[in-house]
């Protein structure tokens, strides 16, 4: 009798449960609920959101699932709203009604999740897929690197540093050229120190204004101590405040405070740099270390002439050139300024803002002025090294000239990276990508040494490498011109054309993209819409970019034309552009007329390899050639 009675019990409740729609609820709830989850999961995650989201939103979904059922149990949907079940007269319940729409909801959300799933499972799991794939060979890229510098970068100790962008305490907020320039003027200073591992200036100052602890910082920039301060000037008076911190338990060694006018700057920074020296316990041999002095009214336009320089557009370049005429008008013998003016002109060259006879003239009268006041300054050998690579395509003369500079100042990142640029044109590219990943080193987030190394590893066949390299450069500048156009041509390279042709959809330089376009488009076997933009890259982009359409010619097979287009840009005084370890120009190898033409610009093999320069021996091992 008990079991009869229990039996009807159960019959009467999972009647109850399918008449209140319970059952179909809980069901839809599931369903829904699901969707949602899955939909958090891919979308916030774009957004900043954490993991911590995701896991929120589930625990949501679980508390709210019987608070749910309950009410399905208590009331029901009236066409006069929610009435407690009690209340509705059964004649009048349109249960059944709302039943068969909770059917309905139930198989849209489970056709809905079933698309969802099959979308998840070949479109968007594929592409994250590839994208952890990516991030996790950055990662044993990034360690093999870091293996690699680990017994030029252990030698160091915790004998590094990053000094930060002092703080303008100025009531101008125009005065912050002065401060950012005390800050450089101490990492050029501390920079000269042998001992010392100093985290170059793009990367240190990439951390300006951002809302970051002094740990997080170092552990970013692997440093084991950080140079801050803020600078405050009124008129001739300034106030400079510098703290030496020690990065792994955020205390402060030293700090100190100097009252002084501006003809003491020199002075400061000599202190400061001093001071860091003694708490580091590093051992100076000679005199010590010395600011170059400057007449202070000239030391001020240099600053603000380097400030404007460091923003790099056609404006500002220019404005920072006419401050430089105006610093050495006033300090004839300003070796730093004369140098700034030379690099400045390299840049409105490289920009198209004026004619390269021009800007390597200018550059190299400002160069040889630097060298008549101080014949040891290294940067200045070094920037007749670029002049000899880039504008005379003299590379016998570009060796000694950087041989001198890194006599002068071996551990500087921008003459390495020059050195690495000269090594690469003689066809020494594992030695250049060594140097390029100690200059990584040593300023990790330079999008500029990312690109460089990206071709490096091109020009060895590491295509994987090569694109990993570029796309950490775009996540340190998303708008970085180039670097869309060499990703397309490593995939090119991979066979992978329809996803170079997407890859150049975001390149922003004009001529480039549509060379990039033209090649994958020949290879989807899209001839007429390749040959259409063929058209308008010979019309309008050969003069200013032969080397990259002779590429493209190579690529669809018109050698002849890519010949004569190569042979005018000798003939233009170009002939530095071409590179003959350039994989794109490979089938012109055997051509007579382009041996020759590698015999005019002194760039056959044998001449390459008859060019001695002898780098920093940690960096020398491996000499093989492509």
């Amino acid at each position: 009798m008990k079991r009869g009675c229990s039996e009807l019990i159960r019959m009467n409740l999972l009647y109850e449960l399918k008449r209140r729609n319970v059952l179909r609820v809980g069901a839809a709830y599931i369903v829904t609920a699901w969707l949602i989850i899955q939909v958090v999961e891919t979308i916030l995650p774009a957004f900043g959101f954490s993991d911590s989201v995701i896991r929120y939103a589930t625990i949501g979904a679980a508390i709210g699932f019987l608070p749910v059922l309950v009410l399905a149990w208590v009331f029901e949907l009236t066409p006069d709203g929610l009435k407690r079940d009690a209340e509705v007269d059964r004649s009048e319940s349109i249960a059944p009604r709302t039943g068969r729409t909770l059917d309905r909801i139930i198989m849209v959300g489970l056709a809905v999740a079933l698309a969802y799933f099959g979308f998840d499972k070949f479109v968007i799991n594929p592409a994250r897929d590839a994208e952890r794939t990516a991030e996790l060979a950055e990662k044993i890229d990034q360690a093999r690197t870091a293996g690699r510098n680990q017994a030029l970068i252990e030698s160091f100790g915790d004998k590094s540093i990053a000094v930060l962008p002092f703080v303008n305490m100025s009531s101008d907020p125009d005065q912050e050229y002065f401060s950012d320039g005390i800050s450089e003027e101490l990492l050029n200073l501390l920079a000269k120190i042998p001992e010392l591992r100093v985290i170059s200036r793009s990367s240190a100052f990439a951390f300006k204004d951002q809302d970051i602890t002094i740990v997080e910082l170092a552990e970013k920039l692997n440093v084991g101590h950080v140079l801050e301060g803020s600078v405050r000037k009124a008129g001739d008076r300034i106030r400079i405040t510098a703290q030496l911190i020690e990065a792994r338990t955020d205390s402060h060694l030293w700090s100190e405070t100097y009252d002084r006018t501006m003809g003491d700057v020199f002075g400061i920074q000599d202190e400061i740099a001093s001071m860091v020296v003694d708490q580091l316990r590093i051992e100076l041999l000679g005199d010590g270390l010395r600011s170059a002095a400057a007449d202070p009214q000239a030391y001020e336009l240099f600053l603000q002439g380097r400030h404007l320089a460091h923003r790099g557009s056609e404006q500002s370049v220019e404005e920072a050139i006419s401050l430089f005429q105006q610093a050495v008008a006033i300090d004839p013998d300003y070796v730093a300024a004369w140098d700034a003016l030379a690099v400045a002109y390299d840049n409105q060259v490289a920009m198209g803002l004026r004619p390269m006879r021009e800007g390597a003239e200018l550059a190299r009268a400002a160069t040889m002025r630097a060298l008549e006041i101080d014949p040891d300054f290294a940067q200045s050998h070094a920037e007749l090294g670029w002049i000899a690579t880039s504008y005379d395509n003299n590379l016998q003369a570009a060796a000694r000239h950087y041989e001198q500079a890194l006599r002068l100042d071996p551990d500087n990142i921008y003459i390495l990276a020059g050195a690495a640029v000269l090594l690469k044109t003689i066809g020494r590219v594992s030695e250049a990508l060594a140097l390029e990943q100690y200059i990584v080193s040593r300023d990790p987030l330079n999008p500029a040494i990312r690109i460089n190394t990206g071709v490096s590893y091109l020009h060895l066949g590491q295509t994987e490498q090569a694109i990993q390299s570029w796309r950490s450069a775009l996540r340190l500048s998303p708008d970085h011109i180039a670097v869309h156009y060499f990703i397309a041509l490593a995939l090119l390279q991979d066979g992978e054309a329809a996803t170079a042709l997407a890859e150049l959809e975001q390149e922003s330089f004009e001529g480039i993209a549509i060379s990039g376009r033209v090649m994958s488009l020949h290879a989807l076997g899209r001839v007429e819409e390749s040959e259409a933009l063929l058209r308008t890259l010979l019309n309008d982009w050969s003069e200013q970019l032969p080397v990259i359409v002779a590429r493209v010619l190579v690529n669809i097979g018109d050698e002849d034309a890519a010949l004569d287009l190569l042979e005018s840009a000798v003939g233009a005084g170009l002939g530095s552009r071409i590179d003959p370890i350039d994989r794109g120009l490979e089938p012109l190898h055997d051509q007579p007329r382009w041996k020759a033409l590698l015999q005019a610009i002194g760039k056959t093999r044998e001449q390459l390899e008859s060019i001695e320069f002898e780098v920093p021996e940690q960096f020398s091992a491996d000499r093989t050639q492509v």
